[in-house]
């Protein structure tokens, strides 16, 4: 009986191991994709000594702000998982958490060395504007907390120093520059005249402004007038449009999609646009209807069609919303959908 009993452990433990190992899978079975995502063999030029990026900029305007740094982090893997590649971030969002946040994901992921990192400067308020200086402090300091030794490419922000003299600004991102510490100066809020007097500049031995950051999407188009267009195509420049979906409005998420209709603050946003907005968004409806995609893919697909743009800046507040802006970038817009859209905002 004992020796039975030995056997009948035995055969039952064998059972159970049987049960516990993995079945092979079933002929039916979807073939597991491998490899790396798509995403990664999709890339553009953006500016002189930069890797060439993935046309769609991950922005962390909201990091530190409207989203927890466990949120951000998420939305961050989710962008990489599906090829993105460059993350941008400024000194002056949330008081510089979102640089505190994205330094913490790139040393935790160990990917600093994968990701471009695209940082504006001049609007942190230790270290504000761009003099001499502080712009040197400023850099110093968004260092320390990105956790990284340079800032692929660093954005000047006109927007919050109009007085400091361009040629004392160039001088100190020269110096920058030569340190080791930026690879290639952008542009923010610059005027066509200043892109001028840039190159100018450039051609004495000064870096030269390869990207530039305007506002700018289907409800905006006048921010990027006839004279800026032309001096960035003259220069060769890489435009990346802040403001792609006009605060979530042109991704359609300040509405209730059951009732079809505007909720307050999407009402509000609509008015403030006098009705172009709501016709905006309906055109934007029936071509993401017609192309089975969600309205936010149809207007970064249709900053994508614009000459001179290379990669818009986009925020996230969630990895659902990352996985919709990326199918813009998979997007080709018809003639007939730019029309459509065109007449829609005018």
């Amino acid at each position: 009986m004992a020796f039975f009993g030995v056997d009948a452990t035995l055969a039952s433990a064998s059972a159970d191991a049987a049960a516990a190992a993995p079945r092979p899978p079933h002929p039916s079975a979807p073939i597991p994709v491998q490899g790396p995502p798509i995403g990664k063999g999709v890339r553009v030029p953006l500016g002189d000594g930069v890797p060439e990026v993935f046309p769609l900029i991950l922005g962390g305007a909201e990091f530190g702000w409207n989203v927890d740094l466990e949120s951000s982090h998420e939305i961050l893997d989710a962008y990489v998982e599906l090829g993105g590649n460059i993350v941008h971030t400024a000194d002056g969002y949330s008081g510089g958490r979102s640089e505190h946040i994205i330094g913490q994901w790139l040393t935790s992921r160990g990917l600093r060395d994968d990701v471009v990192l695209a940082d504006r400067i001049g609007a942190n308020a230790d270290n504000p504007g761009l003099g001499p200086v502080n712009l040197v402090r400023a850099v110093e300091a968004s260092l320390a907390r990105l956790r990284t030794d340079r800032i692929d490419v660093l954005y000047l922000d006109a927007v919050a120093d109009s007085l400091t003299a361009l040629e004392d600004t160039l001088a100190t991102a020269e110096w920058l520059v030569e340190a080791g510490k930026v690879r290639a100066v952008g542009a923010a809020g610059y005027t066509a005249a200043q892109l001028v007097e840039a190159r100018i500049f450039a051609s004495a031995g000064f870096p030269r402004i390869t990207v530039l950051d305007v506002p700018f999407n289907v409800l905006r188009r006048h921010e990027f007038d006839a004279d800026l267009r032309l001096v960035a195509g003259a220069q060769g420049i890489a435009v990346t449009p802040s403001h792609a979906l006009e605060h979530g409005f042109l991704a359609g998420r300040h509405r209730s999609r059951t009732r079809g209709s505007l909720s307050v603050r999407g009402a509000q946003i609509a008015a403030n646009l006098n009705r172009r907005g709501s016709r905006t968004l309906r055109a934007l409806d029936a071509v993401g209807a017609e192309l089975g995609v969600p309205d936010a893919a149809v207007a970064v697909a249709w900053l994508l069609a614009q000459k001179l743009v290379a990669a818009p800046i986009v925020n996230a507040y969630a990895p659902q919303h990352v996985e919709e802006l990326v199918q813009g970038v998979g997007v080709r817009l018809s003639r007939a959908q730019l029309a459509d859209i065109a007449r829609a905002s005018e």
